[in-house]
């Protein structure tokens, strides 16, 4: 896991029973201070903060999630439960709301499992099992369908390989020459090679096809086969770069996509935000901490850009 180009880290003087109790402080009697709440949670790393629920439950026999969920409200209380997720849970916790919701999530699923390391979706498959009892690529196979139903259970399944570089004229065999009847091929290749042998595909892909593989599967896939194939070519290519494109999406559609926003910056906040950040900047002409600033209001607001670690 990157962890020299993330926002949140460690707090160096941490006291988890001090904290423990200027949370319980900040939630007692009448009303709720909502700075103190979102001040000290988002400037503690995830690990702290699982050491600050079990000091908590141990001062006071109370469920610290409970109770900030009790107080707190909208898009904060959203944003601050999230934090408060061991980040493997938080990850299954996504996939099976998006499974088991009304309706299935599709953009969540395709987020998380194009955008997660084999060693993150091996946790979070492990996860799954153990908090919801039952297997997570099943439950992917019962709530979905077709060659997106299949591209799914392979990268749930984790069996990436580096194979021989005449994966190269197969997937234009695959592409340009007969997409339409030879999918599978597609889908094997994108869903079970290494990001580091897919980048290797993709230039030689160019070469060969005189086109970048994402517009071939433009002009070949519709629906959530085409979103799932683009998102794992992207975080092929760059993972920090498809969530700096996903987030400016999250906030430039007709009202602020704030599920997307949250989960995007809680997730990413201990992995590549820093990263995010710079090339959010680049790629979109201001930053990412002023894209917040101008999309949202209030304590969210606040927590969103203590999530962010500055402006650029």
């Amino acid at each position: 896991m990157i962890t020299l180009c993330r926002s949140v880290k460690p707090f160096v003087n941490f006291n988890a029973k001090h904290d423990a109790e200027v949370l319980r402080k900040a939630m007692k009697g009448i009303g709720t201070d909502e700075d103190v709440i979102l001040m000290l949670l988002a400037a503690r790393s995830n690990a702290q903060r699982q050491e600050i629920k079990a000091a908590y439950k141990k001062a006071f026999g109370k469920d610290l999630g409970k109770d900030l969920r009790s107080e707190l409200g909208g898009k904060l209380e959203d944003l601050i439960v999230a934090l408060m997720y061991p980040s493997i849970l938080y990850d299954a916790h996504e996939l099976h709301k998006a499974i088991k919701g009304v309706g299935t999530e599709d953009e969540v699923l395709i987020e998380i499992l194009a955008s997660r390391t084999c060693d993150e979706i091996k946790d979070i498959a492990k996860a799954y099992k153990k908090e919801y009892g039952s297997k997570l690529e099943k439950d992917i196979m019962g709530d979905t369908s077709g060659h997106y139903q299949r591209l799914l259970v392979i990268l749930a399944q984790v069996k990436k390989c580096v194979c021989s570089l005449i994966v190269f004229q197969e997937l234009f065999a695959a592409g340009e020459e007969k997409f339409g009847t030879d999918e599978d091929k597609f889908i094997n290749i994108l869903g079970n090679r290494s990001a580091e042998h897919l980048r290797k595909v993709f230039d030689a892909y160019k070469k060969i096809a005189g086109c970048d593989i994402e517009e071939s599967i433009k002009d070949e896939c519709t629906g959530n086969l085409e979103a799932l194939l683009l998102a794992v070519v992207k975080c092929a290519k760059s993972v920090p770069a498809y969530f700096a494109e996903s987030i400016r999406e999250s906030m430039r559609r007709a009202g602020t996509d704030d599920e997307s926003l949250i989960r995007i910056m809680v997730s990413r906040s201990e992995r590549d935000m820093l990263d995010i950040r710079a090339i959010y900047k680049k790629k979109f002409g201001e930053s990412l901490y002023s894209t917040i600033q101008e999309d949202t209001e209030g304590d969210y607001q606040k927590a969103l850009h203590y999530l962010c670690g500055g402006n650029d």
